[in-house]
């Protein structure tokens, strides 16, 4: 009998064509077909048949393959090697059908991945799948472990598992092509015209098993891996997440069955510590059927983040060995952007916070975000951020983190710090842009994710709590300059918003900051604006304390500008203790100088507080003429919404009950303007004061109603509307 590829080689140089040109024309390798004109590598009938079509053989070299026999097939009703699905498979109905619809639909790619992050359930899901579908696939279905992120093992290599498929298909040992390129073809060749399904478990990349991905057969591959394997354009995707929090509870209550515990609301705290993580949670299920443990003592263990990970290992799986595969097949630069990640204080960051950590441009830190994503170690939303899981984040400060260099660390801090600082600036700019800021030495940011005041003050709704943490963090890292600064410029923010216990905790860490940094002018700022806090929450006795204390610190420094200041706060606070008299003689002072040194802000500040205090004294017609000055001088909105709201208060107080009203709905409308729910509360309130003035008890009582609807505390202590209020009800 004839050789194949003595007779191809024969027959090639015969009509000139090189080994080049041939490859070329057939789309096999030249390597390959050098190998199989030499004897050493096995042909197939793809091969035979392109060979004999382009040297127009007439079918002599195909009956060439024919002839010499390739390894028989198995018949119909082949293997079924899936794994047990395991007794404890809950939930992910909707996955479930979902991915069974797409390995059935004839139109679907042929190869589908599974993925997501260390723990999610993807072999599971996967397996279940495979099973409900698996009598659509009669040629049988298939099982295979590439140990891809399999702690101690050695990955198989794309010609091992070619191997280990062939085998699994009949194919002997001694009929099976020595290099990678023939394997890939005879596994293309048994395949064709059956209809099996290929679990291709525990993948690490695309490499691994693209040589396995078939061509014309009805088969269908599913793989899981932890990466999302975007090299595999052909394949369809398929993310799988964290189990919802109902049925991850479902999950600890399958797997500990009667060692549960009883109480539910324990159950799901003790599932939220899991991070609904399937691995987590089977872990802590099966520590509950090993016995030892009080569900209350595992839920504060669970819920101490130093201890959360150690909890999670049970001796066989542990959710940080299971993270730290991935994570140590990580290049260099990968694993110090995970480490420093762990440093910013929230779970998801901008991604110019993370160039800024990073010390990265855009396009570098891009890269390195977009493997880190691909990997399933943070997620990258459309919005721009990079978010970690819970569980995620505390393996990368415990074990990512560390292995990154102290000063490298250090530095990356600062550099976050500067960076929140220099953004918040910004924002606080465009929507305060009258307002007094001490000088930072910082340069402008170069790029802002907002426009306009709108787009600010949501910018600042959204990542205030992340930056509280940041003064925090600043404080912590001895950075005490940029901690009492980044406090001082969030002041606005939170005034605008009441937000007293942020505002407080802030600003008591700047304190410290301020007075470790020897800046007596900084320390009075702060506690100027503490006392504001105070203020504003109603404690006016602590903050008389405050503003005397911000006074001294003042006249140490030799700073005018905040003595004024302070006399200013702590006029206010003592208009709020009763002593209006007091307060109308300081805000007098004040007022002089805020319209000597052109403080246009200030000076609606002072005519407001006049006007406050004479009402109280019962001098209407000053008031009434303050408040009306500070309306007309307003710059901001909010200011002019305050402002209104004032002169409605003096109106009222004056028994002037329609104009009281007609002030009310325009300091109402005003408050819309500005975004303000407080002021806008505050004039919904004096409406229904004004109702009930009327003894109209039915409209008070609607017009309150509205007012309580506003997320808003109304403290009566510092709020003449609240205070009556109280009274009438």
């Amino acid at each position: 009998m004839q050789d194949f590829g003595a007779e191809l080689k024969r027959r090639r140089t015969s009509v000139g064509m090189s080994l080049t040109g041939l490859a070329a024309a057939v789309h096999f390798t030249k390597g390959y077909l050098s190998k199989v004109e030499n004897g050493k590598a096995r042909v197939n009938r793809d091969l035979a048949k392109a060979c004999d079509r382009v040297l127009d053989a007439k079918g002599e070299l195909l009956a060439l393959v024919a002839e010499a026999g390739l390894p028989a097939r198995r018949s119909a009703g082949g293997i079924v090697g899936l794994p047990d699905g395991g007794r404890y498979f809950v939930g992910r109905e909707t996955e479930l059908a979902a991915l069974s619809a797409l390995l059935l639909d004839p139109d679907d790619a042929r190869v589908g991945v599974v993925h997501g992050m260390a723990g999610a359930g993807k072999t599971a899901l996967a397996v279940a799948a495979a099973r409900r579908v698996e009598r659509a696939f009669p040629d049988g279905c298939l099982f295979f472990d590439l140990r891809g992120h399999t702690p101690g093992a050695t990955e198989l290599s794309p010609a091992e598992a070619l191997g280990r498929l062939l085998r699994l298909l009949d194919v002997s040992a001694d009929q099976l092509p020595a290099d990678e390129d023939g394997l890939a073809n005879l596994v293309r060749d048994q395949l064709r015209g059956r209809r099996m399904i290929l679990v291709l478990d525990n993948v690490r990349s695309a490499e691994q098993i693209r040589a396995i991905v078939p061509g014309e057969t009805s088969s269908r591959i599913l793989v899981t891996s932890r990466g999302r394997l975007p090299a595999l354009d052909d394949a369809w995707h398929f993310p799988v997440d964290v189990l919802p929090l109902a049925e991850a509870v479902r999950l600890l209550r399958s797997v500990a069955g009667e060692h549960a515990p009883d109480d539910e609301d324990v159950t799901t705290e003790i599932v939220r510590h899991c991070g609904r993580l399937p691995l987590a949670v089977r872990i802590v299920a099966a520590r509950f059927v090993a016995g030892g443990w009080t569900a209350a003592k595992l839920r504060d263990r669970l819920a101490d983040e130093t201890t959360r990970l150690g909890m999670l290992d049970d001796g066989e799986r542990s959710v940080a060995t299971a993270f730290a595969v991935s994570y140590e097949s990580l290049p260099r630069d990968q694993r110090r952007l995970l480490g420093l990640l762990a440093l910013h204080p929230a779970t998801a960051a901008e991604i110019a916070a993370v160039e800024a950590l990073a010390g990265l441009g855009p396009g570098e830190a891009d890269r390195l975000v977009d493997r880190l994503h691909d990997a399933h170690l943070v997620v990258r939303d459309e919005r721009g951020y990079v978010e970690f899981h819970d569980l995620m984040r505390m393996f990368a400060a415990t074990h990512a983190l560390p292995d990154v260099e102290p000063d490298d660390r250090e530095v990356a801090m600062s550099r976050l710090v500067d960076h929140a600082l220099m953004t918040t600036l910004a924002a606080d700019e465009l929507a305060e842009p009258y307002r007094f800021r001490p000088a930072t030495g910082i340069a402008a940011a170069p790029a802002v994710p907002f426009a306009d005041a709108d787009g600010a003050l949501a910018w600042l709704a959204a990542q205030w709590p992340m930056l509280a943490e940041i003064v925090d963090a600043a404080f912590r890292h001895g950075l005490n300059e940029r901690c009492w600064q980044l406090a001082f410029v969030l002041r606005a923010y939170f005034f605008r918003e009441k937000l007293f216990e942020p505002w407080i905790r802030t600003h008591e860490c700047a304190l410290e900051a301020a007075r470790a940094a020897g800046d007596p002018s900084a320390t009075g700022m702060i506690l100027n604006n503490l006392g504001m806090a105070h203020v504003e929450s109603g404690r006016v006795d602590e903050a008389v304390r405050f503003h005397q204390e911000a006074q001294e610190c003042f006249a140490q420094a030799r700073d005018d500008r905040g003595a004024i200041d302070a006399l200013s706060s702590l006029a206010w606070a003592r208009l709020y203790r009763g002593e209006a008299e007091t307060a109308v003689t300081d805000l007098t002072t004040v007022l002089d100088v805020y319209r000597r040194t052109g403080r246009t802000r200030n000076v609606v500040i002072a005519l407001r507080g006049i006007a406050l205090a004479s009402t109280a004294l019962e001098r209407f017609p000053e008031a009434l003429s303050r408040a009306r000055e500070a309306a007309e001088l307003a710059q901001l909105p909010v200011d002019r919404a305050m402002s209104a709201n004032c002169e409605a208060w003096v109106r009222f107080r004056a028994g002037q009950w329609a104009d009281a009203e007609s002030c009310y709905r325009r300091a109402a409308e005003l408050a819309d303007d500005a975004g303000s729910e407080y002021e806008r509360a505050r004039a919904l309130t004096g409406l229904g004061n004004t109702a009930a003035a009327r003894d109209d008890r039915g409209t008070a009582v609607r017009w309150w109603a509205e007012a309580d609807a506003y997320r808003v505390t109304l403290a009566p202590a510092v709020l003449g509307e609240a205070e009556h209020r109280q009274r009438l009800e």
